[in-house]
């Protein structure tokens, strides 16, 4: 099952400031987000935002925080995001079965938020190098369980390469300047 540009959302979950310091390898998972929001926004695929407890964890990280359209981010306090009515409707709003999934903490609210969607009739993709947990192997526990599932995990380049579909294109030479 490919990932495709025009049924496909982007689900960023929790990169929030006060949050994401404390992951295991958190640069990797900001270059990531940040390559997938980049993508998104060249292509045209809708992205929504979540931000868990935002007063106490703090805003989406800056260097995400300055990547997002106008009312992507919403906040919550549910662990899953399918279960935050808010998201929930933003999400079923936005018309498109497939939502692929990046964030924090993978075995938490990424997980959660992932097998709910899954459950709720979505594809579901999740960026494995694009997520992140305290401890590694809490990231690595999650992403088994969510394949196990049904859940689809991917690398971030091939979340993009199946977004942009083929080469020679306007949207392929400024993305693969972005990942060279």
């Amino acid at each position: 099952m490919l990932i495709d540009p025009q049924a496909s959302s982007l689900l960023i979950v929790d990169v929030q400031e006060n949050l994401g310091p404390v992951m295991a390898d958190p640069r990797a998972v900001y270059r990531n987000c940040a390559l997938l929001l980049r993508a998104a926004a060249r292509l045209g695929i809708p992205v929504t935002v979540s931000e868990q407890y935002p007063k106490g964890l703090g805003p989406t990280l800056g260097e995400l925080r300055e990547l997002l359209p106008e009312g992507a981010v919403l906040e919550k306090l549910h662990f899953s995001c399918a279960a935050d009515a808010g998201i929930a409707a933003r999400l079923a709003g936005l018309d498109r079965p497939q939502v692929v999934v990046a964030g924090i903490e993978a075995h938490v609210c990424v997980l959660q938020t992932a097998l709910g969607l899954k459950a709720a009739g979505y594809q579901v993709f999740v960026a494995g190098d694009a997520c992140s947990s305290r401890l590694a192997a809490n990231h690595q526990s999650a992403l088994a369980r969510m394949a196990a599932n049904g859940v689809e995990v991917a690398a971030t380049e091939s979340v993009v390469f199946e977004w942009l579909q083929r080469a020679g294109t306007a949207e392929f030479k400024d993305l693969i300047a972005l990942i060279k």
